[in-house]
């Protein structure tokens, strides 16, 4: 199936909530949307009298994270949200702009599926997997958050960006990201989370995620998968991706790292010298849509592309549109070529 949707609430919707959002999407034809965990911080507190024997994902009101348990003079740390609280925890939760509790999120599952509105989850856009201070620590407590949410909203993936350089060089870049995201891939196994992690190509000469850089990632790690962000690829190579085969060849390098679907960006783009300087609308800029189109017609493969454009919702449905026109035109060219055959055949 090939899905189009919005990175975020859709900039028309009236109401600022996910569910809001979903409803939107279902409302303009769309049938993808990925939510964005950007205002997310964790504080902790002690568990009250009245939650005492509950499952931390049961909560109505509070998204667990942990559970801080004393254990003689030592702490635990548990990640098991199925484990029921005792007295003297203190529970981590978190706060975020998707919803107030696990349960709030299975609902939206549901509502979700109910209007065929594939989801997924996109970490903190400023992320650093590469360097060693604080920011690192974060980066990767956001994807673990991302994880958890994830398997609770029935996402599909969790989208994160990876960091810059700065003044690591590129193959201790590597090796520092495939052993992050290594610890991370299997925290996620380790606490049932059946969802990839997907690494996002990036825009920038500086950052970390070149096509090669992040294919070795996922060759060497298990449970994640690369995200093709045509603006960002076809900035960091100088605007490449030009016609159909261009497009056909990108997808055909990535096509061994999914699993069964492709998942995209797609927006217009200002570049200049290897380097994206900003996302545009799709009819600005010289990264065109239609020969993507072209491509996901011939390859008739499942597909979900997210709208980043500034316009994001209307230019989700712009690509939709632009699809459906060149699959008609080919059906259109098929059936004459069968009518040509016919007729020729009974003369």
């Amino acid at each position: 199936m090939i899905r189009f949707g919005p990175a975020g609430i859709p900039l028309s919707c009236k109401g600022r909530t996910l569910k809001d959002g979903i409803e939107d999407v279902h409302n303009l034809g769309l049938t993808a949307m990925e939510a964005q965990l950007v205002r997310a911080h964790v504080q902790e507190r002690p568990a009250e009298q009245e939650e005492v024997g509950t499952k931390p994902k049961n909560l109505p009101n509070d998204m667990v994270t942990e559970i801080v348990r004393k254990k003689g003079s030592k702490e635990q740390v548990i990640s098991d949200l199925d484990e029921p609280i005792r007295k003297g925890d203190t529970l981590v939760t978190l706060t975020s702009g998707i919803a107030k509790s696990y349960h709030e999120l299975r609902q939206l599952r549901d509502m979700a599926a109910e209007l065929d509105v594939a989801l997924s989850i996109h970490t903190p856009y400023y992320m650093d997997l590469v360097g060693e201070g604080e920011l690192c620590f974060k980066s990767m407590d956001s994807i673990k958050w991302g994880g958890l949410m994830a398997r609770e909203l029935g996402a599909g993936v969790v989208v994160t960006h990876l960091g810059l350089y700065g003044e690591v060089s590129q193959r201790t870049s590597q090796k520092r990201i495939i052993a992050r995201i290594g610890q991370l891939a299997k925290w996620y196994r380790k606490n049932g989370i059946d969802v990839p992690i997907g690494l996002e190509l990036s825009g920038r000469q500086e950052i970390f995620g070149g096509l090669q850089e992040v294919l070795k990632t996922c060759k060497e790690v298990d449970g994640v998968m690369p995200v093709v962000n045509f603006a960002h690829y076809h900035a960091r190579e100088n605007g490449i991706l030009r016609e159909p085969k261009d497009f056909d060849d990108l997808l055909e390098e990535v096509r061994d790292y999914v699993d069964d679907e492709y998942y995209a960006h797609f927006s217009g783009v200002e570049h200049e010298g290897g380097n994206e300087k900003r996302f545009t609308s799709i009819k600005k800029g010289d990264l065109r849509f239609e020969p993507l189109a072209e491509t996901i017609v011939d390859r008739n493969e499942p597909i979900t592309i997210i709208s980043g454009s500034p316009l994001l919702e209307h230019d989700a449905m712009y690509m939709k549109v632009i699809l459906e026109r060149v699959l008609a035109k080919r059906v259109s060219k098929e059936t004459k070529t069968v009518v040509k055959k016919d007729r020729a055949g009974s003369r």
